[in-house]
């Protein structure tokens, strides 16, 4: 990594273990689940007060967590896969024991009376819940207090601020996002780490912060696609309190990451509406990578995209009104400008176009679909560049995200670009519950890459 990134190489490298290999070596008894939070607390201790990933952390009720994990390895009794490892969650998802105060003054100081479902799943597991992550007002578009320890003087992205910096800076192994539009994928490339969206519905949403009950899903930022694989994993069940949750056997994505493909994969290239006004230093890398895969690259055209972007829009406006509207009556002083100009823009989105909005889903997502006929995998940029200089006062634009979050299409950015020592992701979209596929298909697009950079 560039010199100049606020991360601490020096310090105990007990905290750079990926989770599958932190649960692995605390299962065996070779380190300490206190060892491993203690070496992660040390680096929030001391990179925290720059960055601002952490909304909350109190370091004696980790330690205690950590202590009450290696009691329970020490009894004989058996390890879950997260079994002492310490994850960070963003601060719109509800825990029972910490404060979550979705990034608005209005909810300063709120505790929740139990555990979102997705952090219930991660206790199950055996992780150790280390903090909440920083968001974006209620997990929208205002800039938060986070930095870019990847990109000084640079956003960290929004609305996972918090979860995508924790994790560049080496502070956390794992963090838990969610997204609307591009709120884990855009801080995922900005940030230089692994942001994984899953198939809308593959991770219960009870006990989140409801912002749009079509588009909302939970998402991981992480070091590696084996860990984004496992800690999505252990949180993948079906939940009937939540509408878009489906039946399905507990997948084992993993096992699928680590596969060969069976045979080589072909990536399309989507030519979409707003790649024409990408920051040209991104057209450059990835005519590079382009390049680079050759053959396995094939760019096509879908004319649907333009449509499918605007219907996003108006969906992701009009349930932004709808959710929060109550607080544009009740609080608007607590709210920010741009807030509430949103809000009051989402109000007025005419009945009509957002029926219509929601009623095209489906049909536009067999057309996109049947791309994969041909096609392992659609590749797109997860941001129409590298991360905006905190000047501009912006989280930068999910134009490349929505329409995949729209579409309820797994997607993950995988850290392979730099531009001008800022890091640049690159964006793999899956068909909707081939989430296995898709993973696979990402750490076969790392080692090729690698390999034909060698």
């Amino acid at each position: 990594m560039a010199s100049n990134r606020l991360t601490n190489a020096a310090g105990n490298a007990i905290a750079d273990l990926s989770i599958a290999a932190a649960a692995s070596e605390i299962a065996s008894g070779r380190v300490t689940s206190e060892a491993l939070v203690s070496a992660c607390l040390e680096r929030i201790a001391t990179l925290d007060p720059e960055i601002e990933a952490f909304a909350w952390c109190d370091p004696a009720y980790a330690i205690e967590q950590a202590k009450q994990a290696d009691r329970w390895r020490q009894s004989g009794n058996g390890c879950g896969p997260l079994h002492g490892v310490p994850i960070a969650i963003k601060d719109i998802i509800d825990t029972s024991d910490m404060p979550t105060e979705y990034g608005s003054p209005i909810f300063s100081g709120c505790r929740p009376q139990q555990d979102a479902q997705c952090v219930a799943a991660l206790r199950s597991a055996g992780a150790v819940i280390i903090g909440k992550t920083v968001t974006t007002e209620l997990a929208l578009l205002t800039p938060a207090k986070t930095k870019n320890p990847a990109a000084p003087g640079h956003t960290p992205g929004g609305s996972s601020a918090g979860s995508a910096a924790g994790v560049a800076a080496g502070m956390v192994p794992a963090a838990l996002g969610t997204q609307t539009a591009g709120s884990v994928l855009r801080p995922a490339s900005y940030c230089g780490v692994y942001g994984f969206k899953p198939t809308l519905g593959l991770i219960s949403r009870r006990g989140v912060l409801m912002q749009s009950h079509t588009l909302d899903t939970v998402g991981v930022l992480t070091r590696s696609i084996e860990d984004a694989a496992v800690l999505v994993d252990a949180m993948s069940a079906h939940d009937p309190e939540d509408p878009v949750s489906y039946p399905r056997s507990q997948p084992n994505l993993a096992g699928l990451a680590m596969d060969t493909p069976p045979s080589e994969p072909v990536l399309a290239f989507l030519n979409t509406p707003s790649w024409a006004d990408a920051d040209p230093r991104m057209h450059e890398a990835y005519a590079e990578l382009a390049g680079a895969l050759g053959g396995v690259l094939e760019e096509i055209d879908a004319p649907i995209l333009a449509d499918i972007i605007e219907w996003q829009r108006i969906v992701q406006l009009a349930e932004n009104a709808a959710y929060y509207g109550a607080l544009l009556d009740n609080h608007a002083d607590q709210l920010s400008p741009g807030l509430r100009d949103r809000l009051t823009v989402g109000s007025a989105v005419p009945v009509r176009a957002y029926l219509e909005a929601i009623a095209a889903r489906e049909q536009a997502y067999e057309k996109i679909a049947e791309l994969y006929a041909r096609y392992t995998a659609i590749l797109t940029p997860p941001a129409p560049g590298p991360a905006p200089g905190l000047e501009e006062g912006i989280t930068g634009s999910p134009v490349f995200n929505g329409l995949w979050t729209y579409l309820g299409m797994p997607t993950i950015s995988i850290p392979l670009l730099e531009v001008d020592d800022l890091p640049l992701g690159v964006q793999l979209v899956g068909l909707r519950r081939d989430d296995g596929r898709l993973l696979r298909t990402a750490r076969w697009l790392e080692n090729y890459t690698a390999n034909a950079t060698a």
